[in-house]
């Protein structure tokens, strides 16, 4: 499997963008949250990746947790839940001021990535 993030995988669309927030759901890890929305349609997973300017007033420090948030999430992606004929959009964001390091930002990422399995896992067996 290669471990790339390419353009056809970063979710960049303002309409798909504003359509996640209004009917996303959410789940929350430590500092980071997920906001995620399952599309009906065969794709690929879109990842966005946020770090809000009121914890990091620096645009260096923002743009380095934004620089660990992808690169954990390229190392995971393989983890995701695989769907027949629907993908996720995602938007990771990270909340907190303390700048975090690699090995933390990828087990907060790791255990989003549990939580995602049991709930997606637990619908589609009742369904």
């Amino acid at each position: 499997m290669r471990y790339t993030l390419g353009k056809d995988k970063k979710l960049k669309s303002k309409k798909a963008i504003t359509e996640l927030f209004a009917q996303g759901t959410t789940i929350r890890k430590g500092a980071l949250l997920l906001k995620y929305a399952v599309k009906e349609e065969p794709g690929v997973h879109r990842s966005g990746f946020s770090v809000p300017k009121r914890f990091f007033k620096h645009a260096v420090d923002r743009n380095r947790v934004k620089r660990l948030l992808r690169e954990a999430y390229r190392l995971e992606q393989h983890n995701l839940p695989q769907l027949e004929d629907r993908h996720f959009h995602f938007m990771w964001i990270y909340q907190s001021h303390k700048l975090s390091d690699q090995d933390h930002v990828k087990q907060l990422l790791q255990g989003i990535i549990k939580q995602l399995h049991k709930s997606h896992t637990s619908t589609t067996t009742e369904s």
